[in-house]
């Protein structure tokens, strides 16, 4: 399965316009890449009118937080499904585990959202368009600091966009520019967990 294939997809929900326009410019984009993209390409995907484009995005490249704002609500969806109860060394360890599975299914899309919003003033959306995995980020790391398993004078906001920054920046590290391994992954995994625990302080 292409990993920009059914993006959108809902459990049978039909997606509005917006949403056609989204799915159909990141398989367009994915397909043709971004210069030789056009509107008229994505709205023939889409099958919309061009004027219908334009009701949403005021340009192709406008686009693109969109595409990241869905890959972003796909991370953020997987880590509340997925990071339980329990240590905070074991929700590190699924967290690390989501971030480095989510960037391996979705890696075409990834490099395509960082050329397209690196060409855009849009990429000073990033922040904004990041703040509920921040959030949801925090509230993990304000919790174990709440029971005493990490260390009480971090600061949690500034942490946890550290944390997943360099969380990323290795998953994208391994995946869009090393040649990888089963074995190279789990390497990057277990020293990642390392260095975020001593980071944190986290009490034994």
């Amino acid at each position: 399965m292409n990993d920009n294939q059914s993006f959108l997809e809902k459990g049978g929900h039909h997606i509005d316009k917006k949403e056609r326009i989204i799915q159909a410019a990141i398989d367009v984009f994915s397909e043709k890449g971004i210069e030789k993209t056009t509107v008229s390409a994505i709205v023939k995907k889409a099958g919309i009118a061009q004027g219908t484009y334009y009701l949403y995005f005021d340009s192709k490249l406008s686009v693109m937080p969109a595409i990241a704002e869905v890959m972003m609500n796909k991370t953020l969806t997987r880590l509340r499904s997925d990071v339980k109860s329990g240590s905070i060394e074991n929700k590190l360890e699924t967290i690390i585990d989501v971030i480095f599975d989510t960037t391996d299914e979705y890696k075409t899309l990834t490099k395509l959202i960082y050329a397209g919003l690196s060409q855009t003033q849009y990429v000073g959306d990033w922040e904004e368009i990041y703040t509920p995995l921040y959030k949801w980020f925090s509230s993990v790391l304000q919790e174990a600091q709440a029971e005493g398993s990490i260390d009480p004078d971090i600061n949690i906001i500034y942490t946890s966009k550290i944390l997943l920054g360099t969380l990323e920046s290795a998953a994208e590290q391994v995946y869009l520019y090393d040649s990888t391994n089963s074995e190279t992954v789990e390497a990057h995994k277990v020293e990642l967990h390392n260095f975020i625990s001593n980071a944190l302080r986290i009490s034994k």
